[in-house]
């Protein structure tokens, strides 16, 4: 009798879903050439949580055996191969991996193609087996590791002022030697959240960092056993916190995010001091508490399916990296969340920008989210040699603060921010540094002195302190990075379009506070999502040493009635209302993500830059008669400004002109006027199709609950009042000066034949004509 043929392995058919606003996506694709080689491949998962994948890439799209890479086994949907691949023209698909058969056990996806050009970057990823042999498994292992550890001590030794060591133990030391150990933090009272109780939860767990990392490192690098003893105190008392109680993810994830980095660098670098069972107790808690954020991340929010979750997305720099590494090779959990993390940050990262640098959630959360970012790149160069630094991102996105969060603004840049009102935090600085460390940019390195000098004496502020230590900051980066020599910005190109975000800046004589002109404009896919706000198509404006067309309002909180109801929505933005309503700033995050806007075009010319911007969907998500919401702006002779507004509806609508301003502006007829400091500038409507403006002055935050603001400073703004019409065309004139030289720009208009004419001119007889196509 015959043996019976070998069963062949049957095929499931593969799900293969259309992305959404709020999902990933397939990538790369056709549409969007790669930045990097070898690309970033993403695909949305298995309905199944525990599929696996097998991933092949070839230049035919039959794939040829011979021809065709195979990467199998692969644990998630988002992968980056280890080695470059050739330019040129690529397919690519994907399938279930079916361990036991070691062979596909789906159909094979849609393939998918794209063009790899000459000359990318290469940022390739190491494999599995590569990670595991280049780590090192000694003790320390977070940002030194042994021998260079006897290296930095002997250093020391030597010279106390070595990397800045002795401004570190100063500061940074010796203040805890004799500190009590924190208290557990209590639960909120019949736990409901309170501000202020919050807060100090906040504070208590980043200090008791400060305390166990650099008591730890202190009694390392000096063979201090004292140090180490009191370091080991703290450790083991914070180890004893009910790990599902106050300070846990669920109940605070800010006050968790920071015990499990306290217990990480506790855990690694007084590994050898502690006893056997005082390092089981540690770890064991360390990978609970490890355990829960990493199981939030990856199976609650899932970010490698929804990356949209600012917290979740920065806990895999702040949480699990220095977690992770600390547990490598003593659990297998930890091992792969290392994978993990580390594999998304080289493939998925960020959700918030593309390749040119910018962040679309604004710079205020560029600084937090890429502060946690730094501290993993960091650690993860030191231990697994992985230079996540190299991808075009990351060379590019010190040009985000330097454009968009110049020295001496407070109240110039759009999104949430913490600082509103005061100059730019330290750490945006020392995060700008950083990039100057690792792409040798002068630049970078100026905006760095500049900040610090402005921001002297701020360091032990909440947004500093509360967050991070400088003085370590300083210890590690003078340590691991060689100086760079600062470069006045004066070589600078004066726009810098971001265009993955939807953000255009304008500088000009950055180097000069007494002649300097910052510009943004908005209008960005990302909508209100997250940290951004109802404000596409709005504009900031600071000249002249001062802020003046401001973004209005204050951080008081997160949800309180003037962040929900006042700085999320279009009305406190320099921007328009549409019959009354603004664009959609809710919770709903579809919504937010419809309420989308465009930068359609760029022009720069000498003595003239415009810009346009289309906000129509950010205004139809809350008012579906409208049909066109048009910006164009013109910076002129790099003194003045012309907005031209244009909308045009289904039904006859009203339009309100809206800027924000610090103090109180005077309003007249057909104009207003606004004296600052050091600075002013003034409005004229110098044309509305649809009738003449009222134009009116309004003190404080209409229907915004008083207790919010009690205390603070109460903004102004001028609400322009156009009458309703089916379409709009509204040119308004800004001219910002400095007390010292008032400025006047002239206009008039010519409107025969079948355009309106309208020329504008200064005192020099420079002359700039804007052409209105007239509607017949």
């Amino acid at each position: 009798m015959r043996p019976s043929a070998p069963a062949k392995l049957r095929k499931s058919a593969l799900d293969e879903p259309r992305p959404g606003s709020l999902t990933i996506t397939y990538m790369p694709n056709a549409d969007q050439a790669p930045t990097e080689n070898p690309p970033r491949f993403s695909w949305l998962p298995d309905i199944d949580d525990g599929a696996r994948y097998v991933l092949r890439i070839s230049d035919d799209a039959s794939f040829p055996e011979n021809r065709t890479s195979l990467h199998t086994d692969l644990a998630w949907n988002f992968f980056t191969p280890d080695a470059p691949l050739p330019p040129g023209s690529h397919c690519w698909s994907y399938a279930i991996w079916d361990a036991k058969a070691g062979a596909p056990g789906s159909d094979w996806s849609s393939t998918r193609s794209f063009d790899l050009a000459e000359g990318l970057p290469e940022t390739p990823v190491p494999s599995l087996a590569a990670r595991r042999a280049a780590s090192d498994l000694r003790h320390p292992r977070l940002w030194m590791n042994p021998d260079e550890l006897d290296t930095f001590s002997a250093s020391v030794k030597a010279d106390a002022t070595h990397a800045g060591w002795d401004q570190f133990y100063e500061k940074s030391v010796a203040p805890w030697i004799d500190r009590p150990i924190i208290a557990e933090p209590k639960p909120y009272p019949n736990n409901i959240r309170v501000a202020t109780l919050w807060r100090q939860m906040y504070i208590d767990c980043q200090e008791i960092i400060y305390a166990i990392r650099h008591l730890a490192i202190a009694g390392k690098v000096l063979g201090r056993s004292d140090l180490l003893d009191k370091s080991r105190d703290w450790l083991l008392a914070i180890a004893r916190w009910d790990p599902t109680g106050p300070t846990s993810r669920a109940y605070n994830d800010e006050a968790g995010f920071r015990v499990v980095v306290a217990l990480s660098w506790g855990y690694d670098w007084l590994h050898d001091h502690l006893t056997e069972a005082e390092r089981d107790e540690v770890r064991a808690v360390l990978l609970t508490r490890t355990r829960e954020v990493a199981n939030h991340v990856i199976a609650h929010a899932r970010i490698q399916v929804f990356p949209y979750d600012s917290h979740a997305v920065r806990s895999l720099s702040a949480v699990l990296t220095p977690a992770c590494i600390a547990l490598d090779g003593e659990s297998e959990e930890a091992t792969a969340w290392l994978d993990y993390t580390l594999d998304f940050l080289a493939t998925l990262y960020s959700p918030w920008a593309g390749t040119d640098g910018g962040w679309a959630e604004g710079p205020h959360y560029w600084m937090t989210g890429i502060a946690y970012f730094i501290e993993a790149a960091n650690l993860l160069r030191k231990y697994l040699g992985v230079d996540l630094y190299r991808r075009p991102f990351f060379q590019n996105t010190g040009a985000f603060p330097l454009y968009t969060k110049a020295p001496g603004t407070r109240r110039a840049c759009f999104g949430d921010d913490s600082t509103l009102g005061d100059l730019p935090g330290l750490k945006v600085g020392y995060n700008v540094r950083q990039f100057a460390g690792v792409t040798g940019n002068g630049h970078y390195q100026w905006y760095f002195e500049r900040l610090k000098a402005d921001a002297a004496g701020t360091e032990m502020a909440f947004y500093n302190y509360g967050w991070w230590d400088l003085n370590f900051d300083d210890l590690q980066y003078q340590h691991d990075f060689a100086p760079i020599e600062a470069l006045p910005p004066t070589d600078l190109p004066a726009v810098k379009w971001f265009k993955d975000i939807g953000w255009v800046a304008i500088q000009k004589h950055m180097d000069d506070p007494a002649r300097h002109i910052q510009f943004l404009f908005k209008s960005s896919a990302y909508g209100s999502l997250s940290h951004s706000h109802g404000d596409q198509n709005a504009f900031l404006l600071y000249a002249y040493g001062e802020d003046l067309a401001i973004q209005s309002g204050h951080y008081v909180a997160f949800n309180s009635s003037m962040h929900r109801d006042w700085r999320r929505q279009t009305r406190s933005k320099n921007a328009i209302l549409i019959d009354g309503k603004g664009q959609y700033a809710d919770k709903d995050k579809a919504l937010g993500r419809r309420a989308a806007g465009q930068i359609t075009e760029v022009e720069e010319n000498p003595g003239h830059v415009r810009i346009v911007g289309d906000a129509t969907e950010a205004y139809r998500v809350t008012n579906p008669l409208v049909l066109k919401a048009e910006r164009e702006t013109h910076f002129v002779d790099d003194s003045y400004f012309v907005i031209v507004d244009r909308v045009e509806a289904a039904e006859p609508v009203t339009l309100d002109w809206l800027c924000h301003t610090t103090n109180a502006p005077d309003a007249g007829r057909t104009s207003f006027r606004y004296h600052g400091e050091r600075a002013g500038f003034y409005g004229q409507f110098v044309f509305s199709s649809a009738g003449a403006p009222s134009i009116t002055a309004v003190h404080g935050f209409p229907e915004i609950d008083p207790a919010d603001t009690e205390g603070l400073e109460q903004h102004h703004h001028i609400r322009a009042s156009i009458p309703a019409a089916k379409s709009h065309v509204l040119v308004t004139l800004l001219v910002p000066y400095s007390l010292d030289a008032p400025k006047r720009i002239f206009s008039f208009i010519d409107d025969q034949g079948f355009a309106t004419d309208i020329y504008f001119t200064d005192v020099d007889d420079q002359r700039f004509k804007l052409t209105l196509p007239k509607k017949f």
